[in-house]
Formats: C-alpha cells, sequence, structure tokens
C-alpha cells in the first residue's frame, strides 16, 4: 500500500490527498511530528519536508514530482491533460498556485491566528491536553506579531498577502462563472491544487481532515466569509464532494520520522 509521510494541516499534503483520492488509490496516512525522528525522515529522502509519499522502497518528495509520478505509475483518471494548449495552462496554473496560493495562505491563516484566540486554539488537534491548549490561546498577540517578525510574517507582508489573495480569489472566481473547471471541461492538477491549496482560507464544512469539528467552515477573516468569493469556495467544496474521501474515524499514524517542516 502506498504511504504518505504528512502532515494534516499541511496544504501541500492534502494536495497529495486529494489527488490519491481522486486517483482512487488507497494510502495511508504516517503523521510527521515534532521531534527527533526528523533524522529519519532525513535519512529516507535525503530531506526533511512533508509530504513523501513510499511507494514499495521508492520515496517521492515534492507534490508536484508525486502527482507527475502517480500519473506515470497509475495512469487512470489522468491529472494531466495530453492537449498541449490544456496541458501548458494545467501545469502553469499548478505551478502558480504553489506559489501564490500555497505560500500567501500561510501567511494570512497566520495572521488570523494571531489576532482570534479562539480561532487559535481551535486549530488544536482533539488530544492536545486542555492546559497547553489554554497556554496556547493565552499568547498576547504582541507576543505572536515579535514571533511573525522573526518568521518573515512582518505586518507589511501579512497586508501584501492578503491583498494578493483577495485578487486571486477574485480571478478564480471570474474563471470559474462560465466553466466547470479550470482549463476546461474536465478537473485537472490544476483544479486539485487550488482546491486542495485554499483550505487554510476556509476549511472544509465535511471532515475531510483531521481537525476540530468546530473549525469546519471557517476560516481567514475577509477571504473566508466574503460574499464576492463564496461562488470559489462552492465551487471547492462541489470539487471535494464529488473526489475526495471523508475521514471514517481513522486519524492519522503518529508514529512516523517528525517534522515541522512543510512544503
Amino acid at each position: 500500500m502506498l504511504e504518505l509521510y504528512q502532515w494534516e494541516i499541511s496544504q501541500y499534503s492534502e494536495k497529495v490527498r486529494l489527488i490519491l483520492d481522486y486517483k482512487g488509490l488507497n494510502y495511508r496516512k504516517i503523521e510527521v511530528t515534532p521531534g527527533i525522528g526528523q533524522i529519519d525522515l532525513f535519512r529516507l529522502t535525503g530531506q526533511r519536508q512533508v509530504p513523501v509519499l513510499k511507494d514499495g522502497n521508492r520515496y517521492i518528495v515534492d507534490s508536484t514530482e508525486i502527482a507527475k509520478y502517480l500519473d506515470l505509475e497509475y495512469p487512470d483518471r489522468p491529472l494531466i491533460p495530453q492537449d498541449s494548449r490544456q496541458r501548458g495552462l494545467c501545469l502553469l496554473m499548478e505551478e502558480w498556485a504553489d506559489e501564490s496560493i500555497g505560500k500567501k495562505a500561510r501567511v494570512a491563516l497566520f495572521s488570523a491566528i494571531s489576532q482570534d484566540q479562539n480561532f487559535r486554539q481551535s486549530l488544536l488537534p482533539n488530544s492536545t491536553p486542555d492546559i497547553f491548549k489554554s497556554l496556547i490561546a493565552g499568547v498576547p498577540s504582541d507576543v505572536l506579531t515579535v514571533l511573525g517578525f522573526g518568521v518573515g510574517y512582518s505586518p507589511d507582508v501579512i497586508k501584501s498577502a492578503i491583498a494578493d489573495l483577495k485578487q486571486d480569489l477574485e480571478a478564480l472566481t471570474l474563471l470559474l462563472a462560465d466553466s466547470p473547471y479550470l482549463t476546461g471541461d474536465e478537473p485537472t492538477l490544476a483544479d486539485l491544487t487550488v482546491a486542495s491549496l485554499s483550505i487554510l482560507l476556509k476549511f472544509p464544512e465535511l471532515p475531510y481532515l483531521d481537525l476540530p469539528a468546530g473549525i469546519r467552515g471557517k476560516g481567514v477573516p475577509g477571504l473566508a466569509d466574503n460574499p464576492d468569493y463564496q461562488p470559489f469556495f462552492a465551487w471547492r467544496d462541489r470539487l471535494y464532494a464529488q473526489f475526495r474521501k471523508p475521514l471514517i474515524g481513522n486519524p492519522p499514524t503518529g508514529n512516523a520520522p517528525t517534522s515541522i517542516q512543510i512544503e
């Protein structure tokens, strides 16, 4: 069986999960948690980032490379069109989404949890001890702002990222107004990438992710609740309902090499 080394809240891990579900492939999730096992992951794959897909004795890193590998090895329900124009559009949009929505959504989510202690607390897994939840919720916003500077998330960076995301969501809403999918009449890697990378902007209503129920349907203020972008999120949710398998009470396995980095 395929094995996916992942982080449950990583959009890039979600991108691979959605691709695997779309192709109808069975796989086992291995949750990658902070700790010394990061060394083991590096030993196995040569790097510390997730997602990593294991197929037999082979390890494939990077969500885009995993997508290309799966299309070659498991060609049913192809991700990348054969038509040259559609293929070019698909690959271009996938790369754009990785670099734009994927990175800026993390910045926007950081801003949201910095300002809202309830939202911050609701992101923690159900298994988190109450005392730790209270400690996380009680961290002052000013402290998180300072920490944001340390990771490059200054107020100016956050403001710019949110402005760019508004433009991205507006463009996607317009593209999907008269088309069922982004590059034509059939879903492609572009659709699966855009849909999965948007989870940090607004989490799906249904339990596709192993996250507390209280966070479902919530997201970044000004984006998740903006009526102008609801057609996009409605499209995303329809695509999920069509292709993504909901959880069946089977949380990710915790015995794995560890890392906190995401692709």
